[in-house]
C-alpha cells in the first residue's frame, strides 16, 4: 500500500498502525513521541472504559493486565465494520466469537458471558417498539392470543451466565442449557427471567403464533413433548404466561 499512496495517507496508516500496536509498528516519522503517547493513551483508555462499562463482570473477573491484553488483541487483530462508538462492543464480541482463541488462563465461559452482557446494551439502544394499540394488556392469556414483546430476547447458554460472579465461576458447562429471556420494560429498566426448556419452547411458539389461543398453544406443546397430563400442562403454562406478563415479556393478548 506504501509508496503509491500520497505522503499524508502513508502517515495516516502509520499513525493508525502505531496506535493499535505500538510495540510492532513505529510511529510516523517526524512526530514527537510525547505527542504520540497522548494519542496512544487516549485511544486505548477510551476503548478500555467503553468495554469495561459494557462488560463489567468480564472486567471484574480478570486481572487488570489480562483485561488490557484482551483489549490490545482486539485493537491489533480486529477490523471493525462500523464507525459508531456504541457498536464497538458488538465488534469486541465478534472478535471473541470469531477471531480469538481461548487461552489456557481464559475462563471457559468468557464468550457466553460477554454475549450476555452485550445483550443489555443492545436491548437498551434497540429502536424496536411494541404496538400497544393492538394489545389488551389485561386479556386472558388462555382464551386470547398471547403477544410477546419485541424487546424480550431469548437465548440458550451452556453456562449459567446470569449467576457468574467473583464467587461463582463454573469450569464446566451445566448439565442442561440455561434459557434466559432478557427484557427491556416500558420504563426502560432491564430485567431477565430464567426459563426451563418447556417455557422456553412455549415462548418460541408464542412468537411464531398468529391465531392460536394460549390454551391451544399449550395443548400443542403437550402433544409435542408427549406430556402425560395435558390439562396439568395448561394449568402450569397459564401460571408461567402470567409471570411472563408481569415481567413484560408478554404484553397481553391481541385485540
Amino acid at each position: 500500500m506504501g509508496s503509491r499512496l500520497p505522503e499524508f495517507q502513508q502517515k495516516q496508516y502509520a499513525f493508525a498502525a502505531h496506535i493499535r500496536d505500538p510495540e510492532n509498528n513505529p510511529a510516523p516519522s517526524g512526530v514527537e513521541d510525547r505527542r504520540m503517547a497522548i494519542y496512544r493513551e487516549l485511544f486505548f483508555n477510551n476503548l478500555h472504559n467503553l468495554l469495561g462499562s459494557t462488560f463489567p463482570v468480564v472486567k471484574k473477573l480478570h486481572q487488570p493486565e489480562k483485561f488490557r491484553t484482551l483489549i490490545r488483541a482486539f485493537m491489533i487483530r480486529h477490523h471493525a465494520q462500523t464507525p459508531y462508538f456504541l457498536e464497538i462492543p458488538q465488534e469486541f464480541l465478534a472478535f471473541l466469537q470469531d477471531e480469538y482463541e481461548l487461552q489456557d488462563d481464559d475462563f471457559p465461559f468468557l464468550i457466553e458471558l460477554a454475549h450476555y452482557e452485550w445483550v443489555e446494551l443492545a436491548l437498551s439502544v434497540s429502536e424496536e417498539t411494541n404496538d400497544g394499540q393492538s394489545v389488551d394488556a389485561e386479556g386472558d392469556l388462555l382464551t386470547g392470543i398471547p403477544v410477546r414483546s419485541v424487546l424480550a430476547w431469548t437465548y440458550a447458554y451452556q453456562y449459567p451466565v446470569h449467576r457468574i460472579s467473583t464467587d461463582f465461576q463454573p469450569t464446566e458447562p451445566g448439565d442442561a442449557p440455561t434459557f434466559l429471556a432478557i427484557c427491556r420494560k416500558a420504563n426502560d429498566d432491564m430485567d431477565f427471567m430464567e426459563l426451563n426448556p418447556v417455557t422456553a419452547r412455549l415462548l418460541e411458539m408464542i412468537e411464531a403464533n398468529e391465531q392460536d389461543s394460549g390454551r391451544e398453544l399449550l395443548l400443542k406443546l403437550a402433544e409435542e413433548i408427549n406430556y402425560p397430563d395435558a390439562e396439568a400442562l395448561v394449568e402450569h403454562g397459564a401460571q408461567a404466561m402470567q409471570q411472563m406478563r408481569q415481567a413484560e415479556i408478554l404484553l397481553g393478548t391481541k385485540t
